[in-house]
């Protein structure tokens, strides 16, 4: 049934890349008892210097401390510029923080200036994404990945008991184009698509306008005599607002919230294991005039949210390691929304790269599809670190008894269950072999495991498959049960 359903629509959108059928991907047949039978059948598509400290060489032969990062597009894209001004005016905001606080800032404060600072952060003024960009993420690899989304999206709706209102949330939505494949893919369930309203929290202005364009949004009259107007997108008629923060979302109605690869550029603070005891990494300003890591000589506030993730984990997983993240603003964001799925009803699906249990040293810059120095020309580079999916797990179940976790399991696992590979096979029939080409790429970075073993390209550019590095978890209501395909008795890591 499955793959009849995913056959039905063979719709390939311009954004679309392809398919390898892959010996180690079993699509489960959970979603043919699972699913009515209407929802899919037409789915289309402190300043003492780090070098004085013990070291921390013991802690890279941890499986926790050595990271095989990857963000799947890293190959030499043609040349685009950051603009110098920008750049040389962060600096100096930077190190202007720095003298007013005669001292150091964290690690956390540094990257959240260099991500979000409203006149040169990186994320503010440009379109990071794409090959053109610095970094490609799933959505923009191929269609199947938003429209997948989309299945999901609606098989919770259906477990919600097929609410008549809705909020969509996405949390740092790119370019908006997980969200128009969504929708694309939804379009032709009324009953489903009339009961959105789709909210997207993002900060930066630049993005916003994007946003506005990749879902076909519009202006629509509220009412003749008020002349009141409001966005929707053409894809399915739904409302679209835009909000800079989750908070600003009005509740009480049942909500959806998709945050894919947003955890990941929160701030997040590092320790280290010094022989005063765990220390904060911090980032000043040396007597050259660059930036430079050294250590608080004492506890620092962010040492309390360190002191709660000990809490969560075991002894033994805390002494094998000499570095420590931790991100307060991710345990606060999934406290909120877990308290909002508790008492509103919903889910979240929570996808990115990281870990289930204690991330130790993971923070890295990414500029151009390469990396580099995270002290580097701040602004001019994407920074981010590894999830700790177990403490948005502990964070969850802290705030509200009435949401259940599930997962993390592996990008592979829930795509393939998803169905993957029946929609790829439904959309190489109607491909040209340069498409067929593409779908094959594009699918090997959504579920592979390394490099792609059919390549026959530039060898800088073969692709990079994701599909054991990014992890799936969702956060639900407890009165929904459990959300697919995490019910399929898949192995949880």
């Amino acid at each position: 049934m499955l793959r009849r359903i995913l056959k039905s629509t063979t719709s390939l959108s311009l954004s679309s890349n392809i398919f390898l059928t892959s010996k180690n991907i079993s699509p489960s047949s959970f979603l043919t008892t699972t699913l009515h039978n209407h929802t899919l059948k037409n789915f289309s598509s402190s300043s003492s210097s780090l070098e004085d400290q013990p070291s921390n060489e013991s802690s890279q032969q941890q499986p926790s401390s050595t990271l095989s990062i990857d963000r799947s597009g890293l190959y030499n894209p043609p040349e685009h510029s950051h603009e110098p001004c920008s750049d040389s005016e962060l600096v100096k905001q930077l190190k202007g923080i720095i003298k007013f606080r005669g001292g150091p800032i964290s690690v956390a404060e540094y990257m959240e200036e260099v991500l979000t600072n409203p006149k040169a952060g990186f994320y503010m003024n440009r379109d990071v994404f794409g090959s053109g960009g610095d970094f490609i993420t799933s959505p923009e690899v191929s269609q199947m990945f938003g429209e997948l989304i989309g299945v999901w999206t609606m098989c919770l709706w259906e477990q919600m008991g097929q609410p008549d209102k809705v909020n969509l949330i996405e949390l740092g939505p790119g370019r908006g184009t997980l969200m128009a494949d969504l929708l694309r893919g939804a379009s032709k369930f009324d009953k489903f698509t009339k009961s959105l309203h789709v909210h997207m929290v993002e900060c930066s202005p630049t993005l916003q306008k994007l946003q506005y364009l990749t879902p076909k949004c519009a202006g629509e009259d509220v009412g003749e005599s008020s002349g009141d107007k409001r966005t929707i997108s053409m894809f399915v008629g739904a409302p679209v607002s835009w909000h800079a923060t989750l908070e600003q979302v009005p509740s009480g109605l049942p909500t959806i919230i998709i945050a894919h690869e947003f955890f990941d550029a929160l701030p997040i603070h590092q320790f280290q294991k010094a022989s005063r005891g765990w220390s904060e990494k911090m980032v000043d300003v040396a007597e050259d005039s660059s930036f430079q890591f050294v250590l608080s000589p004492q506890p620092t506030p962010a040492t309390l949210s360190l002191i709660k993730r000990c809490q969560w984990a075991a002894k033994e997983e805390l002494a094998k390691l000499e570095q420590i993240e931790v991100c307060p603003k991710g345990m606060e964001l999934t406290s909120n929304i877990a308290k909002r799925i508790g008492s509103d009803g919903g889910g979240a699906l929570i996808i990115d790269y990281g870990l289930n249990g204690i991330v130790s040293d993971s923070l890295q810059a990414i500029r151009k599809h390469k990396f580099v120095d995270i002290l580097d020309d701040p602004g001019s580079a994407d920074l981010s670190a590894y999830v700790d999916f177990a403490s948005i797990r502990h964070s969850a179940e802290e705030a509200s008894d009435n949401v259940s976790i599930h997962g993390p399991i592996i990008q592979s696992q829930f795509l393939g269950s998803l169905g993957i590979n029946f929609r790829v096979e439904a959309l190489v029939q109607n491909c040209n072999d340069e498409q067929a080409d593409l779908l094959r790429s594009g699918y090997w970075r959504l579920v592979g495991d390394g490099e792609a073993p059919f390549w026959e390209g530039p060898d800088d550019q073969t692709p990079i498959g994701m599909g054991t590095r990014y992890l799936a978890m969702a956060i639900v209501n407890k009165k929904q049960g459990v959300p697919v395909p995490f019910d399929n008795k898949i192995r949880h890591l």
